[in-house]
Order: structure tokens, then C-alpha cells, then sequence
């Protein structure tokens, strides 16, 4: 089957799935496995339906190894590559992997995994706003951040010294794209997994 959109490219950010390193803000109420377990539930929950849309090629940018048997799995099961993130922070890391992408690849769109909210549909509009000529298209979420940036070129100026994982980083996104003159649209507002309250919305879908 075709993709829908070939020459775009999807970027999947992930971490392994270590206990006690990976949705820590679960716990207590869910042991350090318990997490870790669900971060793969979400992850593999977002890559299936992924691997379904065929929108467009899926890139898996990996922490800390790309080597971690449960990234060799998902190579091995889903239509997509694999990739080591690089940089000294979560800023660098999204800039490297977006500005790596877009040399073979446009527009191109980085999201994380625990967003349940997130569709096909959420993921062709984005990719159609690019193609028609915004520069950059977010997903915000309703804690403040996004989880979804898409790109049509690099924008180094919207991942340095941004608050990450505080509740001001759409905002300062938003300001730092006005101030560069970037186009930027949003999409509508979606929520991710990140407490376990988070965790009891999900389970409320399934």
C-alpha cells in the first residue's frame, strides 16, 4: 500500500522502556514497572495505528540507544527506522532529528507517545497546512505544552532555552514564531499521559 503523503515524514520520539526512568509520574499508584509497562502500551498503541494510516514513512528516534531490545522489536513489527537522538537537552534533540529529517524529507511532523487523543485525521491536517504553506503547525496540549510540532523547514529559534515540561511552552513557542516572522497554525487542543489520572482518562477510551 501507497502513503498518502510519501514525501513527508513522521518523527516518533521514545525513550526505553527502563523502570523507574521512564513515567515516573505514575507512581506511586503504579510500581516503577507498572510504568514502564504502560509507556510500551502507549507506545506500541500509537505505532499500530501509525502503521495503519500509511500517511506517510515513520522514523523511530531513540533514548538512549537505538540498540534496546524493545526498539529492535518494534523495527522488527512496524514499517519504520530507527534513530538515536542527539543533543544536550530535549530542545537540541527535537531541532537535530527535525533538521536531520528534512534533508531527504517535507514537511516533516515530531510527536511523542503518550498522546491518546492524537488521529490520523489530527496528523493530515497538519501535514496539508505545511504543504499549503504555514511554516510551522502545533498540537497544543491542554497542560500548556504541545504534542505535536510540524516543520516545513528548521527553526532553531523555537526549541533553545524553551521551558520544557512546564506549562509555558506552547505560550513561549507561540511568542518566539511571532517574533521570527514564522507562520504558525494550531490544531486542536489534546492531552496526553503524564499522571495517573491521566492514566484513568486513557482507560476510559479502551
Amino acid at each position: 500500500m501507497a502513503y498518502r503523503y510519501p514525501q513527508a515524514r513522521i518523527i516518533v520520539f521514545c525513550k526505553a522502556p527502563i523502570a523507574g526512568k521512564v513515567k515516573t509520574r505514575l507512581m506511586p499508584e503504579m510500581t516503577a514497572q507498572q510504568a514502564a509497562d504502560t509507556h510500551v502500551l502507549l507506545t506500541r498503541r500509537l505505532l499500530t495505528w501509525l502503521d495503519r494510516a500509511r500517511l506517510c514513512p515513520i522514523s523511530l528516534w531513540c533514548s538512549p540507544h537505538s540498540d534496546q531490545p524493545f526498539f529492535q522489536t518494534c523495527a522488527a513489527e512496524f514499517s519504520l527506522s530507527l534513530h538515536e537522538q542527539k543533543g544536550a537537552d530535549l530542545g537540541e534533540k527535537m531541532h537535530h532529528a527535525i533538521e536531520a529529517s528534512l534533508a531527504d524529507s517535507n514537511p516533516v511532523l515530531l510527536l511523542g507517545c503518550d498522546s491518546p487523543s492524537l488521529t490520523a485525521a489530527d496528523l493530515s491536517e497538519a501535514i496539508e497546512r505545511l504543504m499549503s504553506g504555514d511554516d510551522v503547525v502545533l498540537g497544543p496540549a491542554e497542560d500548556g505544552g504541545y504534542v505535536m510540532i510540524g516543520c516545513s523547514d528548521t527553526h532553531p529559534t523555537l526549541f533553545s532555552a524553551i521551558p520544557w515540561g512546564t506549562e509555558t511552552v506552547f505560550k513561549e513557542t507561540i511568542q518566539r514564531a511571532d517574533e521570527a516572522n514564522i507562520k504558525v497554525s494550531s490544531l486542536r487542543t489534546q492531552w496526553d499521559v503524564d499522571s495517573f489520572s491521566d492514566w484513568q482518562r486513557f482507560c476510559t477510551l479502551e
